[in-house]
C-alpha cells in the first residue's frame, strides 16, 4: 500500500487502524544546525560577528543571565537610580571582554580632541577617546542588538515615544589618567542615550562614574554588562567624573539623534 521507504507513514497508518493512540513531544533539545562559513577566525574575537548567522548560540553565548526577566516579566521594575534614568542587564562579562579584546587589538583610539574626521563634519563638540563600531566591524550588529533587545525596554519605560530606532554615533571610550580620565559637563546629540560599562570598579580601574548635574544624582561603580538609558537632550546634563587608577571603558550609543 505504501512505498518501501515510507515507514513513517506506514506506522502512523497501522497504529491508527489499531485504535493506538499516539502523542508525539519533542522534550529534549540534542543539538541545532550552525552556519560555519561567516566564522573568520582572523577576527579578534569571532564570536562577536556571528550575531545574524548563528543567532541562537550567539544569545546563549553573550546575553545576560537576567536579560529574560525583563522581556517575559510584563511586571519586572526596572531600577531607576536617577530621575528618569534607567539601568537594566543586557550582556555578560564574555560580551564585554571580547568588546574591550576587539577594540584594543583594532588599537586606534581616537585622539580626544575637537578634530575627528571619522564625523561628516569633521567636528566633535565633546570628544572622547574611543573607537567606532563602524571601525571594527560591529555596527549592524550593535544596531541589531538595540533593536532586539534594548528598544522593547525603551517602549516599556518612555512610554508613548514610539519611533523607528536608528544610532549613527555607537562608540567605545577609554578613561585612564594618563589620556582622558574624565569628560566635562554636556548634553547628549540624541533623544535618549545608552551607556554600558565594560569593566569593574575597583577591579580594572579607580574612581569613575557618572553625575547628572540637574538632579545632583552620582552613580558610581556602574554594574559590568548592565546598561543605563536616559533622556539626551535638555534635562539630563551629565559629566564622566574622573578615572583615577587602571583603565574604565563604557560603550555608548546615541539613539535617534
Amino acid at each position: 500500500m505504501f512505498p518501501p521507504q515510507d515507514y513513517d507513514v506506514a506506522f502512523a497508518y497501522n497504529a491508527r487502524k489499531h485504535g493506538l493512540f499516539m502523542h508525539v513531544v519533542n522534550m529534549e533539545h540534542y543539538g541545532h544546525l550552525i552556519n560555519p562559513d561567516s566564522y573568520d577566525t582572523s577576527r579578534a574575537a569571532p564570536e562577536l560577528h556571528e550575531q545574524f548567522t548563528n543567532k541562537l548560540d550567539w544569545e546563549l553565548h553573550y546575553l545576560h543571565e537576567d536579560f529574560y526577566k525583563i522581556s517575559v516579566n510584563e511586571s519586572y521594575e526596572l531600577e531607576q537610580p536617577c530621575t528618569d534614568v534607567f539601568w537594566f542587564p543586557i550582556v555578560n562579562d564574555y560580551y564585554c571582554d571580547d568588546l574591550i579584546h576587539t577594540m584594543e587589538t583594532f588599537g586606534k583610539w581616537s585622539g580626544g580632541t575637537n578634530k575627528d574626521e571619522r564625523l561628516s563634519g569633521g567636528y566633535e563638540n565633546v570628544p572622547t577617546r574611543d573607537i567606532h563600531m563602524n571601525q571594527v566591524g560591529l555596527e549592524d550588529h550593535w544596531i541589531q542588538l538595540l533593536k532586539d533587545y534594548v528598544h522593547p525596554v525603551q517602549l516599556k519605560v518612555f512610554e508613548g515615544y514610539h519611533s523607528t530606532l536608528s544610532a549613527i554615533m555607537n562608540f567605545v571610550v577609554r578613561y585612564r589618567t594618563d589620556e582622558q580620565p574624565s569628560l566635562r559637563p554636556h548634553h547628549d546629540s540624541s533623544t535618549f542615550t545608552v551607556n554600558m560599562a565594560l569593566n569593574t570598579k575597583d577591579k580594572d580601574y579607580e574612581g569613575g562614574g557618572v553625575r547628572f548635574i540637574r538632579y545632583n544624582c552620582t552613580l558610581v561603580g556602574l554594574r559590568k554588562g548592565w546598561m543605563l538609558m536616559h533622556p539626551g537632550r535638555l534635562t539630563h546634563y551629565h559629566e564622566g567624573l574622573p578615572t583615577t587608577g587602571g583603565t574604565r571603558y563604557i560603550m555608548v550609543s546615541f539613539v535617534n539623534p
